[in-house]
């Protein structure tokens, strides 16, 4: 999945949880401009921030592997 519909999904389940990034950033450790970062679709986020991220909003990550 591309970051920017990653960065989406972040977003969007924040807003449902009535969060502000700075909520998201402070619950999860991760500083408040790679929040904005994520949710905007740029910069390239670690697994471990994005853990961090889904763990706070109660998201799983799911590893797709394709094949041709």
């Amino acid at each position: 999945m591309a970051i920017k519909k990653i960065g989406l999904q972040i977003k969007e389940r924040r807003n449902v949880l009535h969060l502000q990034q700075k909520d998201l950033s402070e619950l999860s450790g991760v500083s408040l401009r790679t929040v904005l970062q994520v949710e905007s679709g740029y910069g390239n986020p670690s697994i471990g921030t994005l853990s961090k991220l889904a763990d706070v909003l109660g998201l799983e990550i799911q590893l797709s592997i394709q094949t041709k």
